[in-house]
């Protein structure tokens, strides 16, 4: 390769900077159950297009996206989409408020229901450096002194990126072929 394809090469790697997502499993450690605070678990947390939520949960349970009508009611007859597999990946994929309940009788009217705010995604990764702190709610997230991430703690993946990353390697060894 050439000094002057080399550094075409490079110039094309620049233009297509990687994009990070986060897959953050809905409760942390305690996953998506009764007795959770969701609340308090989306503050200080900030969702963008790209990332993923992951739901786990046991045969009582199921997720349902909704509106924001049925969401604030707790109800589940204009169900958006229905998640009942126990292991549930919902990518995130455009910015606004977006809403899920427990449809099983009463779960949702005692509190199994999440609200997030997806904003658009950015090109440079934030790491979120915030540890939940609420004392009643175990977390999986800790603090700076953990010498690597926790299990499902929001773990960075590189998936978009390296597929944006892979393609623009094809085309331009395509070209120097």
């Amino acid at each position: 390769m050439n000094t002057s394809m080399m550094a075409s090469f490079l110039v094309l790697l620049l233009a297509f900077p990687c994009v990070f997502a986060t897959d953050y499993t809905v409760g942390d450690a305690n996953q998506w159950t009764q007795g959770i605070d969701y609340t308090t678990w989306t503050s200080g947390k900030t969702f963008k297009v790209g990332d993923n939520l992951v739901f786990k949960y046991g045969g009582t349970h199921q997720v349902n996206e909704v509106d924001e009508s049925d969401y604030k009611s707790c109800s589940s007859s204009n169900t958006i989409k229905n998640y009942n597999d126990g292991d549930s990946k919902v990518p995130l994929t455009k910015t606004g408020k977006i809403y899920f309940i427990c449809p099983t009788t009463g779960h949702c009217s005692a509190g199994m229901k999440l609200e997030v705010n997806v904003v658009a995604a950015s090109t440079s990764p934030t790491p979120s450096t915030t540890p939940s702190t609420t004392p009643s709610t175990p977390s999986s997230e800790t603090n700076s002194t953990s010498p690597s991430p926790p299990k499902d703690s929001g773990a960075v993946s590189v998936s978009n990126g390296v597929g944006l990353f892979m393609g623009s390697l094809f085309v331009v060894l395509g070209f120097m072929g």
